[in-house]
């Protein structure tokens, strides 16, 4: 089934997203390559494609996964999550709609 992930940045903690970024992207990069991923990205925290100091407001995931169990243990393994970026992670089921 698919589920969202959304994470809720916690204010100023742009220095640790940009750190934490790559084993983010990497974990991200494996649910792609298990075809599992249906899109990621981040939430610019104003209207820009390339926010830049104001940097994000927090991330959105659709990915499939077994259980909530499994998208619930698969988000707290999150880097973001040890590098204290995300101030509230929230996971649901979805249905895809469209586009077909």
């Amino acid at each position: 089934m698919l589920y969202t992930i959304i994470g809720e940045d916690r204010p100023g903690t742009l220095a640790a997203r940009l750190e934490a970024r790559p084993p983010h992207l990497a974990r991200l990069q494996a649910l792609q390559d298990e075809g599992r991923l249906i899109l990621a990205g981040p939430f610019p925290a104003i209207d820009s494609p390339d926010p830049g100091p104001a940097g994000f407001s927090g991330s959105l995931i659709v990915a499939e996964f077994a259980s909530l169990e499994d998208a619930e243990a698969w988000a707290d393994a999150d880097p973001y999550i040890a590098a204290g970026v995300y101030a509230r992670v929230t996971i649901k089921p979805f249905k895809k709609v469209l586009p077909a």
